[in-house]
């Protein structure tokens, strides 16, 4: 295998909880030396992020070294500017005025390092009357617009069954990040990169945001059916239920004449776009009761042969057990050395050159602190020192 794409890169890991972790893995995944840096102690099992005996931890934090190091003690702060000046990358989901009082912002990081690249992810931005606010997931969700347009309508906001504002906004990172590594190749300079939950979470609204800010309409909820394309939603099996999205006419033709009712696509109630969706309850209605004489699998078998998108409705086992997604490998195996044998979800990008074949769980607080430190140029007097003070 070639030398993994990002293994150039150094990359020092202050993040917490998920949204940063999130941009991390990328680098963590495709080859850069992350080097996560912990508080000096045990980390309570019940803390956020906590026990790496944690599966999600172990699914978070693979592929890195840990170091510890205080931020408070002046010879923390010391020691992990020196690490700063042979680094490439720093990333950090702190409140925004927590940098500035560890003497760690950018302008700190750039003084030892001009080429530095700090990359920030916040609940609500590094500036702006939301800056000082702690920031979640569902809290981002809310203000974000998801919250209310997802679920049944009549039901009440509903948050995604995902942390999509924590995961979305650490892509951004990942993102922004890499493209500030590939401008410095042209200026020589780092740059600070930023973004926020409620930035990614108003960015993934997508569409539906675009319906106000075109059209001035505030779209609602509209439960398992799409908010404009019909018939496209969740219908009922004779064990089970099942997605049909058959948008656009000459889709809705193809649906009606697999379900046996080729007159539903020459019914006046439905033959436009406008009035597929306009009359949705009765049509979902008069689909329904066909598609629940069979099974799941012998809809999906009729209509993929004729071009109809569909699918089965799974749980996570079975999502895990599909062939389709056990051949994509979304499942990768890791050797832990207390858990044994586990497995963390794979990547979701193929590089037809450059795939990463081997995972290493997540490390063990200050596992690498002799091993990291020494690469740095830190002498076993001086890592002992920091270790009796405290510092690391």
């Amino acid at each position: 295998m070639s030398e993994l794409p990002l293994a150039r890169f150094t990359v020092l890991d202050l993040t917490r909880v998920r949204s940063g972790p999130a941009a991390v893995r990328q680098f963590a995944d495709w080859g850069a030396n992350v080097i996560k840096i912990e508080e000096p102690g045990d980390m309570p099992d019940d803390k956020p992020g906590g026990s790496a005996q944690f599966a999600d931890y172990q699914n978070t934090h693979r592929n890195k070294r840990s170091v510890t190091l205080n931020l408070k003690h002046p010879k923390g702060r010391a020691a992990f500017l020196e690490l700063v000046k042979k680094a490439d990358v720093v990333v950090e989901n702190y409140r925004p005025n927590v940098k500035f009082k560890l003497g760690i912002d950018y302008e700190s990081l750039r003084k030892v390092n001009p080429r530095i690249i700090l990359s920030s992810v916040s609940g609500f931005g590094q500036d702006g009357p939301y800056k000082d606010r702690p920031g979640l997931d569902q809290i981002a969700q809310g203000l974000g617009g998801i919250m209310s347009v997802t679920g049944e309508p009549g039901r009440g906001p509903m948050r995604a069954g995902i942390p999509i504002a924590d995961l979305t906004s650490g892509l951004f990172c990942a993102i922004g990040t890499l493209v500030a590594l590939l401008e410095r190749d042209v200026s020589g300079q780092g740059q600070w990169v930023q973004t926020s939950l409620l930035q990614a979470q108003v960015w993934m609204m997508d569409f539906q945001i675009m319906r106000w800010l075109m059209n001035q309409e505030i779209p609602g909820q509209s439960g398992n059916d799409h908010p404009t394309s019909s018939p496209t939603g969740v219908f009922p099996t004779a064990d089970g239920y099942m997605n049909i999205a058959a948008m656009g006419t000459e889709m809705f033709v193809r649906l009606a004449t697999v379900l046996g009712a080729p007159e539903m696509a020459t019914d006046p109630r439905y033959t436009t776009l406008q009035l597929r969706a306009k009359n949705r309850p009765a049509l979902n209605a008069e689909i329904g009761e066909i598609t629940r004489r069979e099974t799941t699998e012998h809809w999906i078998s009729l209509l993929n042969k004729e071009g109809v998108p569909c699918g089965s409705i799974k749980n996570v086992r079975e999502t895990m057990e599909d062939p389709q997604v056990q051949h994509l490998r979304m499942a990768r195996r890791i050797e832990h050395p207390k858990l044994g044998e586990i497995s963390v979800v794979g990547q979701a990008v193929i590089l037809s050159r450059t795939q990463k074949d081997t995972f290493t769980a997540a490390p063990e607080r200050g596992e690498h602190n002799d091993e990291v430190f020494g690469e740095f140029g830190f002498t076993p007097a001086q890592i002992a020192d920091l270790r009796k003070e405290g510092a690391i």
